[in-house]
């Protein structure tokens, strides 16, 4: 994969796509022709609408929407597994000047599945000159990919949502020429590229980078809509190994000591005598591999959970799973992200797809798809007469109860707040109320409707979040306390006074509590939590709740190769229980100058067990307990 073509690609797509996106919207919004007054009224009216309230943010998402697209499109031409068999932006023949897609209707062989979802008359008219046109060519290819969206709209609505609204009208009229906002994807993406689906990452991970940068040089509070972009960073292959070969790994081999995984683990570490964090009886039991749960509560563009994916893959393997059920019976059973971004969410959903595709060809077909349990946590509002209104027409006073009230309202800052929000009840009471409500006849009664919908949205998300996972593994995003907005600060004050230096370290406590004790907590963070004083409060919080089973001390550069972040991180597993006599491994990786070395430096560290060695008395006994190195005693 070439991530420095990548690197320069993303942005550049971003500003076509902003520039084309500005051009169509003024055209759209001027257009005096039958089809705008009538046809598409509806939507020119949304459109009016949308821009007149922030036409910036309406092109930065449609702009999004359509990058996502495109990236989707482009990976399944390169991997052959278009289900119409007919590349929609590329050509397979190098040499060809056409993508396929066009070349097949031109040549009168357009895919049946393709022409149930395009206007077939209009396609022809415009071939057969019926329908003046400027560019003919243009116009029919700009309808065929419109057709393709509809057409992957039953296999992933939440990427490609209904095309009858305004995404459909901001699609560029030019998609063919070298200057038009698809051509990168054609020229700088090679099929080599597309071979991994972490290519999806990166590319998320480059998209945003100007957006980031342009937030940051503000220096003051982010604001909600911004977060995401500021946030998140694409976590390192080997990085995300280690993360999840030490938990999830960890975890299966305890239950199944005899296993073969260990072999397919390089970032694998044995540990020392009671690593895990207790005694060799004291682990979580787990009968078979359906029972797992994986959370990563701020997935981004889901890089933990694939890795994951391959893990479990091998684990259900080994457990004699038939190979073509493996697929479903993952994304059914064992993997979850949260995500307060739309575009991320998307983007982990297509990863996960993609994964299970690779593993399975019959996985596109209706009776095996199988929906990835990625929630996106959006804003959810009531008023007291609407939320009053409802619980009196469907007669549900006795179950919306105060308790019940106040866990409808913790989702009014959900963008803002994310996986830190702590639903005030437990998720078997969520479920015994989301099994009454579903049972309602709201759906026979239209002004209730949309009252009905947030209110199961409301549950959908708090069932997520009050969930218990086996293991919870996240790169969370980084934040200092001076750049939080008002709203997240009152959060930490209540909810993470330990922790509330920075948004990273109520991640440390929100994934502890996210898992069943004797579970696993596996994250990459900024390194600070480790000495600083304002963290003493978290460290003594972070020893006495768990049990750290390794870490590693990577410093500066952990990201540099691709990314040029230079933020200071520690990567580290631990055990969700406590046992002041276990002792964790911890390797010193600072002195490497990139993401290379420190990766060679951890091998060669681990295949000679050059590590540290600590008990978490030993970091008690300090005040302030740091985590503090001895070199002449490789301690801790």
């Amino acid at each position: 994969m070439n991530t420095a073509a990548l690197k320069a690609f993303a942005p550049a797509v971003r500003r076509a796509l902003h520039e084309a996106i500005s051009r169509k919207l003024d055209v759209v919004l001027a257009a005096k022709t039958p089809d705008y007054l009538s046809t598409f009224a509806t939507q020119v009216a949304e459109l009016r609408r949308q821009a007149a309230a922030d036409r910036a943010a309406l092109i930065e998402r449609v702009a999004y929407t359509w990058f996502n697209r495109f990236t989707a499109l482009r990976y399944l031409d390169s991997r052959g597994w278009h289900p119409f068999n007919v590349r929609v932006l590329t050509a397979s023949d190098p040499s060809a000047t056409q993508p396929d897609l066009l070349r097949v209707t031109r040549e009168g062989a357009l895919p049946d599945a393709l022409a149930r979802h395009a206007d077939s008359a209009r396609l022809r008219s415009i071939l057969t000159a019926e329908i003046p046109s400027d560019n003919p060519q243009a116009e029919v290819y700009r309808q065929l990919v419109l057709a393709s969206c509809r057409f992957y709209h039953a296999l992933l609505p939440n990427l490609f949502e209904r095309l009858d609204d305004v995404t459909e009208l901001l699609l560029p009229d030019d998609l063919l020429t070298e200057q038009s906002v698809v051509a990168g994807f054609r020229t700088e993406i090679s099929d080599e590229d597309c071979a991994d689906v972490e290519i999806i990452g990166w590319l998320y991970q480059f998209y945003i980078s100007e957006k980031k940068d342009e937030v940051m040089a503000r220096k003051s509070a982010v604001p909600t809509d911004d977060i995401p972009a500021v946030t998140q960073l694409f976590t390192p292959h080997w990085i995300v190994r280690y993360l999840v070969e030490n938990s999830l790994g960890r975890l299966w081999l305890l239950n199944r000591p005899s296993s073969q995984l260990r072999e397919h683990m390089p970032y694998y570490i044995e540990g020392e005598k009671n690593a895990s964090g207790g005694s060799p009886d004291d682990f979580l039991r787990i009968t078979k591999p359906e029972e797992i749960r994986i959370c990563d509560p701020a997935v981004g563009s889901g890089h933990m959970l694939t890795y994951a994916f391959d893990l479990l893959t091998l684990i259900y393997e080994e457990e004699g799973y038939p190979p073509t059920e493996i697929p479903a019976l993952i994304l059914r059973h064992n993997l979850h992200g949260l995500e307060i971004c739309t575009r991320a969410a998307q983007l982990a959903e297509l990863a996960l797809v993609f994964k299970a595709r690779e593993k399975s060809r019959r996985f596109f077909q209706a009776e095996h798809l199988v929906r990835p349990r990625i929630t996106e946590l959006r804003d959810v509002r009531f008023t007291e007469s609407e939320l009053r209104d409802y619980i009196d027409a469907l007669g549900l006073g006795d179950l919306f109860n105060q308790p019940l009230l106040r866990l409808l309202h913790q989702f009014r800052e959900a963008k803002n707040f994310g996986s830190l929000i702590l639903p005030c009840l437990d998720e078997r009471a969520i479920s015994d109320v989301s099994r009454a409500v579903a049972v309602t006849d709201a759906r026979e009664q239209l002004f209730l409707l949309e009252t009905h919908h947030k209110v199961v949205r409301v549950l959908e998300q708090a069932e997520a979040l009050s969930r218990r996972y086996h293991v919870a593994v996240a790169n969370p995003p980084y934040m200092g306390g001076e750049n939080m907005n008002s709203q997240l600060k009152a959060l930490f004050d209540r909810n993470y006074p330990n922790s509330k230096a920075n948004l990273y370290a109520g991640f440390m406590e929100r994934c502890a509590a996210l898992v069943i004790p004797g579970g696993m907590s596996a994250m990459i963070t900024m390194h600070n939590w480790m000495f600083l004083s304002s963290f003493a409060k978290l460290r003594r919080w972070l020893l006495s709740e768990t049990s750290v089973v390794s870490l590693l001390h990577l410093g500066a550069r952990s990201f540099d190769s691709i990314t040029g972040e230079v933020v200071q991180t520690a990567a580290f597993v631990c055990h969700v229980g406590t046992d002041s006599r276990a002792r964790g491994v911890y390797f010193r990786l600072v002195e490497g100058t990139s993401e290379r070395a420190k990766e060679a430096d951890f091998l060669s560290s681990l295949a000679t067990r050059r590590f540290f060695s600590a008990e978490a008395l030993d970091f008690e006994s300090i005040p302030g307990s740091p985590f503090a190195y001895c070199g002449t005693c490789q301690r801790v």
